[in-house]
């Protein structure tokens, strides 16, 4: 797990699309897992801006979404389907159906999470998982007590996890939903690269379990210790309980620039 320490989110943001660029230049038809929510907002900025630029194309790249809220009308703004073509689909050049998500309507949900997990390995695998982090160190939606080996699923939310979440539902707790379809932990770990990024001080004591923390199911994001190839993004706010600050720090500046995020 490298973790990179940046002056702000709007660097954090620039270095996650780095790495984004760097793969979609080396593979066209990448495949990218997608995070909704406020953590990835830079880097969707920063693509779009390439994009606009003239720099990167996603016309032959693919997508799948983590999660996606239940019960919500597909016309709602706030299910993740609607979210991310708002935040990212949209502004880039994706073919159509190049990205796809979690049904929250369907009327078999466990028949869907399993034609999930089996288009995402018929598409070849997750190469590069784009991840936030909750308070209560949640990834995807997989809440505390979630299995550290799980596939795609229905979950229940936490009230936690609800009140972090009623700022997108005008403040008003009782209209999030309390149920949600989420890539799990186990579908998570087997994406190639996963970048993480988080930013604000409410986001620190779960950056502090998730990088210096014990493996366990209390704080879900501490699966991460045992992928091989992890980047986390913080802002100094999110970094300020980490223990090795200085470490991360000194390892950052003196790697050798052909490594790479």
């Amino acid at each position: 797990m490298e973790i990179v320490i940046c002056p702000d989110a709007v660097q954090a943001g620039r270095l996650g699309a780095d790495a984004i660029t760097t793969l979609i230049r080396r593979k066209p038809d990448g495949v990218l897992g997608l995070a909704t929510g406020s953590s990835p907002l830079g880097i969707y900025d920063e693509l779009a801006r390439r994009h606009e630029a003239g720099e990167l194309s996603f016309a032959n790249a693919r997508g799948f979404t983590l999660d996606e809220y239940v019960g919500l009308a597909t016309e709602h703004p706030e299910t993740y389907h609607n979210v991310i073509r708002k935040d990212f689909v949209n502004r880039v050049d994706f073919a159509d159906g190049a990205v796809r998500g979690p049904d929250g309507l369907s009327d078999d949900i466990p028949a869907f999470c399993r034609s999930y997990e089996e288009a995402i390995a018929a598409a070849g695998g997750i190469d590069l998982q784009i991840l936030g982090i909750g308070t209560d160190g949640h990834i995807g939606f997989n809440e505390p007590g979630s299995s550290l080996a799980s596939r795609t699923r229905i979950k229940t939310l936490t009230k936690q996890t609800r009140i972090d979440n009623a700022r997108f539902f005008g403040g008003d707790i009782d209209q999030v939903p309390t149920h949600c379809i989420t890539q799990g932990l186990g579908t998570i770990m087997a994406a190639r690269h996963v970048v993480l990024v988080a930013s604000g001080h409410g986001k620190a004591e779960a950056v502090h379990q998730l990088a210096e923390g014990s493996v366990s199911a209390m704080w879900p994001g501490t699966i991460l210790q045992h992928h091989p190839h992890v980047t986390v993004l913080l802002d100094e706010a999110a970094a300020s309980r980490l223990q090795l600050s200085d470490y991360y720090r000194e390892t950052y500046h003196a790697k050798p620039a052909w490594q790479g995020l």
